[in-house]
């Protein structure tokens, strides 16, 4: 097994697309690249405090993620294994961060 490291800088120099987590569907996997507070909509949490609650989580530049399984009416919330942890996350909380997709 391989002691490299994939960095954010890593996903963001391949050619692979970025896109919101809350695009993703179940099994695809990728490096986080960025998380901020605002969403583009409306939220109940003020942007700051949306970032804080996500890097709490573990939701952090260059941390690997896989979706793992979508809810039954609008595939929502969404579980999600963010390095070894696995969150539940709302698709308008997953716009948030931006993750470079494998393949």
């Amino acid at each position: 097994m391989s002691d490299a490291v994939f960095t954010a800088d890593d996903a963001l120099a391949s050619d692979a697309p970025t896109r919101a987590l809350s695009t993703a569907a179940r099994g695809e996997t990728g490096v986080i690249v960025a998380v901020r507070g605002e969403t583009g909509a409306a939220e109940a949490v003020a942007p700051d405090e949306l970032e804080r609650r996500l890097l709490e989580m573990g939701f952090v530049e260059g941390a690997r993620i896989e979706i793992l399984q979508e809810g039954l009416f609008g595939r929502d919330p969404i579980a999600v294994r963010v390095d070894d942890t696995r969150v539940a996350l709302r698709r308008r909380e997953a716009r948030a961060v931006t993750v470079q997709f494998d393949g």
